[in-house]
């Protein structure tokens, strides 16, 4: 349940970076990112959910345990996937507004790393 979750958030922020390291404006890759992930997320919570029904209609020993898990991985993916949908992309815009993409931090870095001698990494050891 926390993997899914999680793998949802990550999948919508790593395709806008993706998309803002290739030049776009900061709004677009969002919006971009968030349409292109919904039916994936989508599924795989639909799916994640259809599957935990036979554990909460089960009957028979052990049914009580199988029925709590049931019941947490329903709840559970439900909430989180209306997070990932939701939350995630408001916090992204929320937070990293004022950001330029990841790839022109990292090219900037390089050049700096480049051009100073002692973060050179042909410099020598001590």
């Amino acid at each position: 349940l926390i993997g899914l979750a999680a793998k949802n958030g990550i999948l919508i922020v790593e395709f806008a970076n993706q998309l803002r390291d290739r030049g776009q404006a900061f709004r677009e890759p969002l919006y971009e990112a968030s349409l292109a992930r919904f039916r994936p997320i989508v599924m795989t919570g639909v799916t994640t959910i259809a599957g935990s029904i036979p554990l909460i209609l089960s009957s028979g020993a052990g049914q009580e345990t199988r029925f709590v898990m049931g019941v947490v991985i329903f709840g559970g993916v439900l909430v989180s996937t209306f997070v990932a949908l939701i939350t995630v992309p408001t916090a992204y815009a929320l937070l990293a507004r004022g950001t330029q993409s990841p790839g022109t931090i990292a090219r900037r870095l390089d050049a700096e790393r480049k051009a100073s001698p002692l973060l050179s990494p042909e410099a020598p050891a001590e």
